[in-house]
């Protein structure tokens, strides 16, 4: 089955037999004993490729849950060793910035706990914890109330700034917010809600030239002189050689939240709360640049 899913993740059977340590016979041979077993065709040759069939599509999550709770078998018998798997998720700001700092702590401390991460948007992680896929995520606060299953912890706030040119920096926020042409940050996600009901409670119009979900282009944007952007002063690392300002509102402003989202009945839990302890030490060591 563990050669199944990896034949299928690295998309050929010399791929995941690099990856396991086995010949490309022995691999092709594991996967026909499979095949016998479950009297059904997985894979395909395509080439030099593979791909699974109709059959292999329809046991491959099974599959890897099989996977994940036979790997969880060691520790639940071994409960005084701190080892197993987790299964994380992670979107953009927090898996370049804090998540690598995180992991390097759980790493140094914990070397037997191995990690499995899945990056994607805030919403389709939190309903990845919910339905159990995922044992946490590093993901926004979500603008809604979360369900008894599942728990939340802040770990960054991040407020509101305006992101200038360097040579604007001797202006106002809200001057170059009226009088500049904005490069928003998107209003459909969660990230750029904020800043949208920002400016409408502040009563500026701005006159509008791009609208994007993505806080490094905008500032190599705004660092080309397309235009001032209102975003949450988001955690490095930030673009290289750009010379942008970032100026503080009047009134200090929370754009967002970041923190992490777990599952409060999944079997990790004793290793979530590993994660948990040191999520909260490195935030509190994270340094603005």
């Amino acid at each position: 089955m563990r050669t199944f899913v990896a034949v299928v993740d690295q998309g050929s059977m010399a791929a995941a037999a690099r990856l396991l340590n086995l010949s490309p016979s022995a691999i092709a041979q594991q996967l026909q004993a499979l095949e016998r077993e479950l009297n059904a065709p997985l894979i395909v040759r395509v080439g030099r490729t593979v791909r699974m069939t109709e059959q292999g599509g329809r046991i491959l999550v099974h599959a890897r849950q099989l996977l994940r709770d036979a790997a969880d078998l060691k520790s639940i018998a071994n409960d005084d060793a701190l080892s197993g798997e987790l299964h994380l998720g992670a979107c953009t700001t927090p898996l370049m910035g804090l998540l690598p700092e995180i992991l390097a702590r759980v790493s140094a401390r914990f070397p037997d706990i191995t990690v499995h991460i899945e990056s994607g948007n805030s919403a389709q992680l939190y309903a990845q914890v919910e339905a159990g896929n995922l044992d946490a995520a590093f993901v926004l606060e979500a603008p809604y109330p979360l369900p008894k299953t599942s728990d939340w912890r802040v770990l960054r706030e991040e407020p509101l700034i305006v992101l200038a040119p360097a040579a604007q920096a001797h202006r106002a926020a809200h001057d170059l917010l009226t009088n500049e042409p904005l490069i928003r940050y998107d209003r459909n996600q969660w990230g750029g809600r904020h800043a949208d009901e920002y400016l409408r409670k502040a009563g500026i119009h701005p006159h509008e030239r791009f609208e994007l979900n993505a806080l490094n282009a905008i500032a190599v944007m705004v660092d080309r002189g397309l235009g001032v952007s209102l975003v949450p002063d988001w955690s490095p690392p930030w673009p290289e050689g750009i010379n942008v300002a970032r100026l503080p509102l009047p009134t200090p402003e929370i754009g967002r939240r970041i923190g992490v989202v777990w599952s409060r009945s999944t079997v990790r839990l004793r290793l979530v709360n590993i994660l948990l302890a040191e999520a909260v030490v490195a935030s509190r060591a994270a340094v603005r640049p």
